[in-house]
């Protein structure tokens, strides 16, 4: 997917017109009608309510000279987390699917996998038996799918299975399962002097391959979890090799989730953000470090309830879950984004 082509369509008066006018309530769409939403064209996919109010008076507040809560340009900083905030995250996490199928095409060259757990289910799409593994199973699953080969070469394998890879219920391909709202955010943070980066609990490196053309986020804003990395310029023997390279060894260098979110976003920007935006509780400490600082701060919180066009999950979740945010974000002040009410469209 284009993310210009993405830009386009939700520009398109006619289109947003289509969307608003046969997704909303007939209350709603009356209202509309009476009073003309002034906010339309800048956020298209998102529907009148509290909580679009609310995000663009906070983005409003903060970029006008005149106002108290001005933040200066370089203090305007947003983080957003992935999986499940800016693209799908269920059934399971794209980055599993991508390992799955690395998985399954290496199996040739790997016979014994054929009988041996988490490759057996990998290769057989048994997701329960692949789960029933625990997160070491998970962890011999990635190292094998994502160590063992040097940063481009990853990137393009990466590239390669993203060009083509489709969601198993939804109909379109995984780089398509990202939310139209969430671009529209994104587009409409950088036009008000915003530096807009991504904070994952994913791999930064397989992120990074695939969200400048996502979502305007180039490899240098993406934050995420790491495998071990190595400067290699010679081989074993000591000969050269043939061009220095930066090789992806098995070792787990950072987990950039929960109380490691904050950490990963200091370490790379040195300073607090002002607007943070996740889904789970794996954000938590992301949004309450974000919103306990001074001044202006907003901790915006995406809400899954559309089980129509996309998935209904929070509590109970096992990926995704959202309990404790959902407990506290009316004391905290964080914005809750109902998909199914707040959103006429998830995906472009």
């Amino acid at each position: 997917m284009n993310r210009r082509s993405t830009r386009s369509l939700a520009a398109t008066p006619l289109l947003v017109a289509l969307a608003v006018g046969c997704d909303a309530p007939p209350s709603d769409r009356a209202a509309t009608a009476a009073t003309p939403d002034t906010h339309a064209a800048v956020l298209p996919s998102w529907r009148p309510g509290p909580a679009r109010d609310a995000i663009l008076a906070f983005v409003d507040r903060t970029t006008d000279p005149a106002s108290s809560d001005f933040v200066p340009r370089q203090g305007r900083l947003a983080v957003f987390d992935n999986d499940g905030t800016l693209w799908c995250e269920k059934p399971a996490y794209i980055q599993l699917a991508f390992a799955i199928d690395r998985v399954r095409s290496m199996a040739a060259d790997h016979p014994e996998w054929r009988t041996q757990e988490p490759f057996r289910s990998a290769i057989e799409g048994d997701i329960a038996g692949l789960a029933a593994q625990g997160e070491r199973g998970l962890l011999e699953l990635l190292m094998a799918s994502h160590a063992d080969m040097d940063s481009e070469a990853f990137a393009t394998a990466v590239e390669a299975w993203a060009k083509d890879a489709t969601h198993p219920s939804l109909g379109r391909r995984y780089v398509e399962c990202v939310y139209a709202p969430m671009i529209e955010l994104l587009d409409l943070l950088r036009d008000r002097g915003f530096t807009v980066a991504i904070c994952s609990g994913g791999g930064a490196d397989f992120l990074r391959v695939l969200a400048e053309d996502l979502y305007g986020v180039p490899p240098e804003l993406v934050i995420g979890s790491r495998i071990e990395l190595a400067y290699v310029a010679a081989a074993d023997d000591g000969a050269a090799v043939e061009a220095p390279r930066i090789e992806r060894r098995r070792g787990i260098g950072f987990i950039n989730d929960r109380a490691g979110k904050p950490v990963g976003i200091f370490e790379r920007f040195g300073r607090r953000p002002i607007l943070a935006v996740g889904n789970s509780d794996g954000d938590f400490e992301m949004l309450e470090w974000t919103t306990s600082g001074k001044g202006p701060r907003l901790g915006v919180l995406v809400h899954h309830t559309d089980g129509e066009r996309e998935f209904a999950y929070d509590r109970g979740s096992s990926v995704g879950r959202l309990d404790r945010g959902l407990d506290e974000a009316d004391a905290r002040g964080w914005i809750v984004v109902d998909m199914a009410d707040g959103w006429s469209q998830v995906f472009p």
